[in-house]
């Protein structure tokens, strides 16, 4: 094992406690994974976020096949699938945090843009999230589904499930999938409000600094 992967597999268990321990996942829910020069590292199947131990995490090779570690999390179709759809992608976060989750079982729920603009932050880290149809968890019937946004988008929401956020390294798309779960909840905070939302104007101008 090179340093480089020892030092990724440190951090992914680093970053997977802290969500644990916020709150953005809960038990067994929601599965990591993270680029690697040779594969991918992902989490074990029914692990805790909380108490991963890096020399147990489930190593793939480049097509997703699992070589060594434990029994990978059935969630392998969606994690390949974003990286397929998002080659710069070196981390995908899937959580099942409270407010995301709650976004994606609402029935009107913006199918194209699930997460309105409200703050600058959620524009730059997250970007337009859609809201993909349900299909069980494991089930392949996600990639092409995936394929079919995350090359836009690099986070989605999937239908009465939660939120999938891809990010340029493991530690942006952490950064990242709590952005949306903040503003997530700033919406259910806001709703019976009347909300300010950043312009189109703005908006262009945020995405195309953050490129």
């Amino acid at each position: 094992m090179t340093l480089e992967e020892q030092q990724l597999r440190d951090e992914f268990c680093r970053w997977g406690e802290s969500l644990f321990r916020r709150g953005y996942t809960a038990g067994s829910s929601g599965n990591l994974s993270a680029r690697l020069t040779d594969g991918f590292l992902v989490t074990p199947t029914n692990s805790c976020l909380g108490y991963l131990d890096p020399a147990r995490l489930s190593k793939l090779d480049a097509q997703g096949v699992a070589v060594s570690g434990d029994v990978p999390t059935k969630e392998i179709p969606l994690h390949m699938a974003f990286y397929e759809a998002r080659p710069q992608a070196a981390g995908v976060v899937h959580l099942h945090s409270t407010y995301a989750t709650a976004l994606s079982c609402l029935e009107d729920t913006d199918p194209d843009d699930t997460v309105p603009p409200i703050t600058p932050y959620v524009v730059m880290r997250v970007g337009r999230v859609p809201l993909l149809p349900y299909t069980h968890p494991g089930s392949a019937d996600v990639r092409p589904l995936v394929l079919a946004k995350a090359r836009e988008h690099a986070a989605v929401l999937l239908a009465n499930h939660g939120p999938v956020v891809s990010g340029r390294s493991f530690r942006d798309a952490v950064f990242a999938a709590e952005e949306l779960e903040e503003t997530a909840k700033l919406v259910f905070l806001t709703k019976a409000l009347t909300v300010r939302q950043l312009d189109a104007m703005l908006v262009a101008e945020l995405q195309t600094r953050h490129k």
